[in-house]
């Protein structure tokens, strides 16, 4: 039965409890040693715990933006369904009562099967269907899973509908009511397994998400909800589970491991925390890490307090690896005792898909290959992102300028109308390609793989500047004599291609033999030096408008306007709207590399 959200929050307020279930499971009685010993041999137990992380709406082995199997130069495949058989195979081995199986966040937002669900056919409609991420990981058999910050972004309501179809709860002990300060979600789970002659072995998950919803999801949850540091949050709740009789404590947390935050300073606490958590809280056995899109079979991290490590794994995204724990308990002295915990990750290329799960959901796969597959206008030519990331590309002034014309629309007969608008957008992908011919939304949905909406922010000429030389910091700086390369040319300090930003409606020069801060050149709007002063409505998306990437000044400007429609949709709206993609009417060159004053390229 779906968890029955009322009732845990009536408790919880009176006790803070989380979710405690009992298993019937009985474990193999171990063995004699050869021979006949002075006094019996210690009661030993062997838990296995498995996890993935950042499934992102991913439960088979589908690229539905290119209408075909995935496939990666690596050789991955992907999908819960793959995952299924994975996690079948380690009960087998090692006996489905000794097992659990959790997840890290980021569930229901990632693929054109998870926008069908929130939007097209939607499950929160009256009637509406069961989420396919719910039913795949209904029928796995997951325990538990940890909210992710992509949970928040359809709204709360689609989240507290998904929450109600599963069968297992989703925790977060970090996601607080913003009234009451009381968890809003389970914080915690907690199973029994039970060992013959001995007492049973009390294994409690702590769930903890990302603070930076409050950030990415500001529309949502704002004064409604609020996020709390994990560090603080686990300091809190780890001693409780202890006291309650816990000899096992796992973290499954939506939040990576380096220490780092892409928002700056905006949050008073750190994104990727999992490895603080571990360094900082005592008494944690195991962390199943997320968020951060990368493959950790085992990382150690000692405890400052206990000298102890603590074992972190993160399984790749999109359903790529199966993390597995393997804890061995010592009974001695009346308790239970963590011996040992080790990890590694399974790899999804080396089984097929679980034929269960293909059956369970081949009717919702396909209703959304249909979906994606209609023909929405006519393209003249081929546009493509492959140079995007240092060349001015149309097929990102295509993004632009419908974000233009969006805001544009949106402001007129508003104080506001008279502002010139400009807009930001970024090279979400490598490979996105609309063929010239007929264009699909399965097309224009693989230039926007996000679900980010649309926000105008007023914003002067001088912080324009700012936020072009921060955008500028991702090329790596490159002697005026220096070759070429341009895999070499980018991502400076790691920053990501999202993380790079076009502004249309200016001209100006990024000058890569310059310093980060001086790279800005040659900056015009309309034929004319900007003006530091001169005020403009900037067509922004709602990660950037609420600090993701952490650019100067946009997170703190005025907003004007805001809407909820995924600029993807607005994409294929307007495409629809002209039946011809032609780059004559979008396209424009605006920027381009210098070294110097002469041009790269």
């Amino acid at each position: 039965m779906p968890l029955n959200r009322r009732k845990f929050l009536k408790k919880s307020a009176a006790t803070g409890a989380g979710v405690a279930i009992a298993s019937a499971a009985a474990a193999p009685a171990a063995q004699a040693a050869p021979g006949t010993p002075a006094k019996k041999p210690a009661k030993r137990y062997s838990l296995t715990v498995m996890g993935t992380t950042d499934l992102h709406g991913h439960v088979f082995n589908w690229d539905y933006f290119k209408d075909a199997e995935y496939s990666d130069k690596a050789g991955n495949a992907q999908g819960l369904a793959r995952i299924s058989t994975l996690v079948n195979q380690v009960r087998e081995e090692k006996g489905r009562c000794n097992t659990l199986l959790l997840d890290a966040g980021d569930t229901i937002q990632g693929t054109p099967l998870t926008y069908y669900y929130a939007k097209v056919d939607p499950i929160t409609a009256e009637g509406g269907p069961v989420h396919p991420m719910a039913q795949a990981m209904n029928a796995i058999g997951y325990d538990a899973a940890a909210l992710g910050n992509h949970e928040f972004n359809y709204g709360i309501e689609t989240l507290r509908k998904f929450e109600e179809q599963l069968r297992f709860p989703l925790l977060g002990a970090n996601a607080v009511d913003a009234k009451t300060q009381r968890p809003a979600f389970p914080p915690y789970f907690i199973k029994k397994f039970r060992v013959p002659g001995a007492p049973p072995v009390k294994v409690a998950v702590l769930g903890l998400t990302n603070p930076g919803i409050a950030i990415w999801d500001k529309a949502y949850v704002q004064g409604k909800l609020q996020f709390p540091g994990l560090e603080e949050q686990a300091a809190k709740w780890v001693p409780k589970l202890k006291s309650m009789g816990a000899d096992v404590v796992i973290v499954s947390a939506h939040s990576g491991s380096s220490g780092t935050s892409s928002y700056g300073d905006q949050v008073p606490y750190v994104e990727n925390s999992a490895a603080l958590v571990a360094q900082q809280v005592p008494d944690i056995d195991a962390i199943l890490v997320g968020h951060a899109h990368v493959e950790i079979p085992e990382l150690k991290v000692t405890n400052t307090t206990t000298g102890k490590p603590v074992v972190l794994s993160e399984p790749l995204a999109y359903a790529e690896r199966l993390s597995v724990f393997d804890v061995e308990l010592v009974f001695a002295k009346g308790r239970w005792t963590v011996e040992s915990v080790s990890s590694k990750v399974l790899n999804s290329n080396t089984v097929a898909d679980d034929p269960k799960i293909t059956k369970l959901l081949t009717d919702e796969h396909a209703k959304v290959v249909e979906y994606v597959n209609q023909v929405v206008g006519r393209a003249t030519e081929t546009l493509t992102t492959v140079e995007a990331r240092y060349k001015d590309a149309p097929i990102i002034d295509l993004i632009t300028r419908v974000q233009e014309d969006v805001v544009k629309s949106a402001l007129a007969g508003t104080q506001y109308a008279s502002l010139p608008v400009i807009a930001q957008a970024s090279p979400f992908s490598r490979t996105s390609e609309i063929p010239a011919g007929e264009v699909t939304i399965r097309d224009l949905s693989s230039l926007y793989v996000y679900d980010n909406t649309l926000v105008a922010k007023l914003l002067t000429g001088a912080q324009i500047r700012a936020y072009l030389e921060y955008s500028a910091e991702y090329f790596v700086q490159t002697a005026p004599d220096a070759v070429v390369d341009v895999e070499k040319l980018t991502n400076a300090g790691n920053r990501p291609d999202y993380n790079y930003d076009y502004v249309s409606g200016l001209s100006y020069d990024i000058d890569i033999a310059q310093a980060a801060g001086s790279r800005i050149k040659n900056l015009t709007y309309r034929g004319a030096a900007l003006d530091d002063a001169q005020q403009f409505v900037f067509a922004v998306n709602n990660y950037r408008a609420n600090g993701g990437g952490a650019f100067p000044h946009v997170a703190s400007a005025q907003e004007v306007w805001s809407e909820s429609t995924e600029i993807r949709t607005r994409i294929a709206e307007w495409v629809t709207a002209r039946g011809v993609l032609d780059p004559k009417d979008f396209a424009s060159v605006d920027w381009k590399l210098t070294r110097n004053g002469t041009p790269v390229f």
